[in-house]
């Protein structure tokens, strides 16, 4: 990840998984994910990991309003999250990451999957995780 809240190449040695990471390090994911824990931004990530887009782009897929798809970029611009770069006189941002992809990509899908599933009647564990929020 680029610098910011989703930087993890603070490591001194490469990070196994063998043994827990520092507090700093769970601080900065922690932040990073808390960032991802407002549906809009989580959203717009989602939207990005699919291609690049521009902010109207952006506010007519997620149905935001203009102002308000800006500030949700920013903000994961500042964290690492996305990045930006200029096409003429438009601004096309991206999740040029692909653990960030990842991430999203799997926590959602298992989500949606759950859903499904529960739809057919296997298992009721559709919305069990809302309201756990910390």
């Amino acid at each position: 990840m680029t610098a910011g809240v989703g930087s993890f190449e603070s490591f001194e040695e490469p990070f196994d998984g063998s043994c827990d990471p520092s507090a700093e390090v769970l601080a900065e994911a922690a932040a990073a994910f808390g960032l991802l824990a407002s549906s809009a931004r989580l959203h717009l990530v989602w939207a990005l990991a699919q291609g690049e887009s521009d902010v109207s782009g952006l506010a007519e897929r997620v149905g935001g309003a203009l102002p308000a798809i800006s500030q949700h970029l920013a903000k994961l611009k500042l964290a690492g999250l996305v990045r930006s770069r200029r096409e003429g006189r438009r601004v096309v941002y991206l999740v040029d990451d692909p653990d960030v992809v990842t991430i999203v990509r799997l926590m959602v899908g298992q989500l949606a999957d759950r859903r499904s599933d529960a739809g057919r009647g296997a298992g009721a564990t559709a919305g069990r995780l809302r309201g756990l929020g910390a």
